[in-house]
């Protein structure tokens, strides 16, 4: 009986040790998430423009007299504009300019409204007048300016590779060639896929979730997409992907307005004003710093209204 006892106790410690473990796991596998006391109190202290500043701009009277500013983004961007299905309430780095921007036309950052985009649809909404901006992590690209204005830039990225996690046979775009390299649709990845791996066989999806199944069923051998967005997804999901390669020109995020609009002045002017008051530094830190490893510094914001 003593015997069995001690088993029984042997057991038990065992048992115990690897609960331990395995909830030991289980917290560092959870993903960074972001700080929602910090985003919130940062979105109230938002500046607010003077009624002479709104009715300068033909765009901001026309949002202000509509009572809403219409913005088209995503409810998926881990970083950028994520959906909090808890409190219903979007944030990230998008998101928390989009909410400054409400909050600078009408003194409330609640005054938005929401309209899904893909990297098809943004100059597609603009164009019909569905929405007032995009904010989705933009690319601000030659064609895309042929039909659409931006204004910014706001954020600088470059492109890269993202793998299933133990991938040892692509480590740079050298290894693309021969393989399969899913991107999006409507995206710079095509372009930036013929100019820096030209013996790739892209294969476009609709958005930057099939992208990534595709990566872990093994219909793609690896993804091509903006380096902010491979990050979010990697700091969602530890343990899944692994980034193969950065690489490519520095690429600006830009907020789409519709062609020739005059409110590429007035968010050009809201920028430089959350820049100047340090709202852009104390953002990009609680969305992205303080999420992707604890970076102490932020970088220098893009010069407003660089092309």
């Amino acid at each position: 009986m003593k015997r069995l006892n001690k088993l029984l106790a042997a057991l038990v410690a065992a048992v115990l040790i690897l609960a331990a473990f395995a909830a030991a796991f289980a917290e560092e596998a959870q993903p960074s998430a972001i700080d929602k006391e910090a985003f919130d109190a940062l979105i109230a202290s938002g500046p607010v423009a003077g009624d002479d500043v709104i009715a300068s701009s033909a765009w901001a009277s026309k949002v202000k007299e509509a009572g809403v500013l219409r913005v088209g983004t995503t409810a998926q961007s881990f970083l950028f504009s994520l959906l909090d299905e808890e409190d219903g309430h979007y944030r990230g780095f998008d998101a928390g300019l989009y909410q400054l921007l409400a909050n600078y036309i009408f003194g409330d950052p609640t005054k938005w409204s929401f309209t899904q985009v893909t990297s098809s649809t943004r100059e597609d909404v603009l164009i019909s007048d569905q929405v007032d901006a995009v904010f989705a992590t933009y690319s601000i690209l030659p064609a895309r300016q042929e039909v659409i204005s931006f204004a910014g830039p706001y954020f600088t990225s470059k492109q890269a590779i993202l793998v299933a996690a133990g991938n040892e046979a692509i480590q740079g775009l050298e290894d693309l060639a021969g393989k399969v390299v899913a991107t999006q649709q409507g995206s710079s990845g095509p372009a930036i896929l013929a100019e820096y791996a030209p013996e790739a066989i892209v294969q476009e999806e609709i958005d930057d979730v099939t992208a990534r199944q595709d990566v872990e069923t093994g219909r793609a051998d690896a993804y091509v997409t903006d380096y902010t967005l491979i990050l979010g997804s990697i700091v969602r999901n530890p343990g899944k992907y692994a980034v193969a390669g950065i690489f490519g020109k520095d690429d600006n995020y830009g907020i789409g307005l519709p062609k020739d609009s005059d409110g590429v002045a007035f968010v050009n002017g809201f920028l430089q004003q959350i820049v100047d008051e340090g709202l852009w530094t104390q953002l990009w830190q609680i969305s992205l710093g303080d999420r992707t490893g604890g970076a102490e510094t932020a970088p220098e914001p893009p010069a407003i209204g660089l092309e």
